[in-house]
């Protein structure tokens, strides 16, 4: 399959030797992705949940470049209590639309809500051809958006679960999971093979976690094109953060299929956002997310946050008092106050999209330094980096591309970048500044170059 042909291909660092990250993604031009970005709800436990153009805007300044739009099975089939609702999927095309405006890709989560009591033990037997119907509400969807750019796969069961069930994890995995995902894509190739299928693992019962970890292993392959891993991470304990992305790692060696992290980071608690120090403080929340980000950005991963959403409902599901995954603080069903204790971790400086391929990149909270090797491609296309220098970089920042290029933006003066320092034969009108995006934009790398490390650091003219 040619490149041009390809719609964000995920690619192996067997295939791109060059590359040191093996979870990257690819676009259709073959440009180098990493994806970030938000679960994007259609509903809350008040009711529906409605976006417009501005939260898009604010996702975009926030590192968004893809949603992923969790999807409910009571308004897409015929299980009990549910329906297809076409003013639903009105309400899906709008997101996508939205996402698509604002240089956001789509991916859809299926959920179980909506349904009237759902059961995954009588789910996994299958003996009511619930398998089918699971797979018509999703094919809905598939025909909806097979020949749709902007949406690029689907993670097509949410957090299956093994409850009551008289099975081991493995063997609930190995009889019923795999066999249902690899019925599924066959399912969904059929309309359309070039869309991703994203698979997750089985979630385990409390208390039945394995290294603090509650999601089993997987642990027998797929055999499928086109699989992406995308697994769940909400690690309490910062020790155990390495050791589940390794494990991550492992198996998707098995499945031949590269990382991208589903959903991640630990929910707040309503005392969190009064509290600085101590137990569930702000600052013992955001040390743990810097150490879950700092793994993601060495591994190349890929991660989406949830959720998108203000703080109108909060839920007592953990010991705590009530606590919420909403990345808003405002009473509302979409806000605009950020925790920022999370959202500065979240919203950090990346490679977001480079034309040639990405071998490193790790941004230093401590000191505010993006650090980022590449070897360029300039007959793919632009590449931009996202900076959020609103909230990292309000003393202005240096760009430092090897050590021949220094180019600066001063917030006061507010003209874009400007030079210090670079070689005649460079263009320094190939590097744009988008204060609206909170993007660099790079039209084209300096030739002759085999690759480069570029640098965005805090302060004008910092030769640091």
């Amino acid at each position: 399959m040619k490149k041009n042909q390809l719609v964000l291909m995920l690619c192996l660092c067997t295939i791109h030797l060059f590359s040191q990250i093996k979870h990257g993604l690819r676009d259709d031009s073959g440009r180098h992705v990493v994806p970030r970005g938000f679960v994007v709800n259609t509903n809350d436990h008040k009711g529906e949940v409605f976006f417009n153009s501005d939260d898009y805007v604010r996702m975009v300044r926030m590192g968004a470049n893809f949603q992923v739009i969790r999807l409910e099975l009571g308004k897409l089939s015929s299980f009990p209590g549910g329906h297809l609702d076409n003013q639903y999927l009105k309400k899906l095309d709008t997101l996508v639309a939205l996402g698509n405006n604002h240089d956001i890709k789509t991916v859809f989560k299926m959920t179980v809500y909506g349904v009237d009591k759902f059961k995954w033990e009588d789910f996994w037997l299958n003996n009511k051809n619930e398998y089918d119907t699971y797979i018509e509400a999703w094919k809905v969807v598939w025909n909806r958006y097979a020949r749709n750019k902007a949406v690029v796969g689907y993670d097509v069961v949410n957090e299956p679960r093994k409850l009551t069930m008289d099975i081991s994890y493995r063997n609930l995995t190995e009889k019923y999971l795999i066999p249902l995902y690899q019925k599924i894509i066959d399912e969904s190739q059929k309309i359309n093979a070039k869309k991703k299928i994203l698979i997750q693992s089985i979630f385990m019962n409390k208390g039945e976690g394995v290294d603090n970890n509650q999601y089993a292993e997987i642990t027998a392959p797929i055999n499928r094109k086109n699989v992406v891993f995308a697994p769940h991470i909400y690690q309490s304990k910062i020790d155990f953060i390495k050791p589940v992305l390794e494990r991550f790692d492992k198996e998707s060696n098995l499945l031949n299929a590269p990382i991208l992290i589903g959903e991640w980071g630990m929910p707040t608690f309503a005392k969190t956002d009064t509290l600085i120090s101590g137990k569930l403080g702000q600052l013992e929340y955001r040390e743990l997310y810097i150490k879950t980000a700092e793994v993601f950005d060495k591994m190349g991963v890929g991660s989406i946050k949830a959720w998108f959403l203000g703080n109108r409902t909060m839920q007592n599901f953990l010991p705590g008092g009530p606590s919420t995954w909403a990345i808003f603080s405002d009473s509302t069903d979409v806000g605009t106050v950020e925790r920022k204790y999370i959202t500065d971790v979240i919203s950090r400086p990346f490679p977001q999209i480079i034309a040639g391929d990405i071998q490193s990149f790790l941004f230093n909270h401590a000191t505010r330094t993006l650090d980022a090797t590449i070897k360029p491609n300039n007959t793919l296309g632009l590449s931009k980096f996202f900076i959020g220098a609103n909230r990292h970089y309000p003393d202005g920042f240096s760009v430092l591309i090897g050590s021949d290029i220094v180019l600066y933006y001063n917030p006061i003066k507010n003209l874009g970048l400007e030079v210090h320092k670079s070689p005649k034969e460079v263009t320094s009108s190939n590097f744009i500044w988008d204060e609206y995006t909170q993007k660099l934009i790079v039209l084209q790398w300096p030739e002759s170059q085999n690759e480069l490390h570029i640098k965005i650091v805090p302060g004008i003219r910092n030769l640091d």
